[in-house]
């Protein structure tokens, strides 16, 4: 199912679009000293987003990612999340859009708190 979903999920869903959008916001944080821990962060989310299937969040960090999740956010990861949370409701809303809904409700989180987690492979 891994696989499947996966290919689905970029060739359909437009995964391969949205991890070149994040990969891109990366890059310009990356221009900029300041934009580096965004920077990550956005290519956490490029990579989460171009093949979720099979994939697993571990959250972790402590205080300062604690802080620096607080600012993101306010900044922007509220209103990310809120867009991955409907648009997974909407896949939901059929049997065979469920496993596409769930991946887009673990992208959701991801938004909502992407410093200090890892982004891995599922054993």
């Amino acid at each position: 199912m891994r696989t499947i979903g996966n290919i689905i999920w970029i060739v359909f869903l437009g995964g391969l679009f949205t991890a070149l959008g994040y990969a891109l916001a990366g890059i310009i944080f990356y221009i900029t000293i300041i934009g580096i821990p965004l920077g990550r962060q956005a290519f956490k989310m490029a990579q989460l987003s171009l093949t979720p299937f099979g994939k697993t969040i571990i959250y972790g960090g402590g205080a300062p990612s604690l802080l620096a999740n607080i600012v993101w956010v306010v900044v922007i990861g509220l209103w990310t999340a809120i867009g991955f949370v409907l648009a997974g409701a909407v896949f939901c809303i059929t049997i065979v859009g469920i496993p596409f809904g769930m991946q887009l409700f673990k992208m959701a989180k991801l938004a909502l708190m992407p410093f200090g987690a890892q982004v891995l492979d599922a054993a």
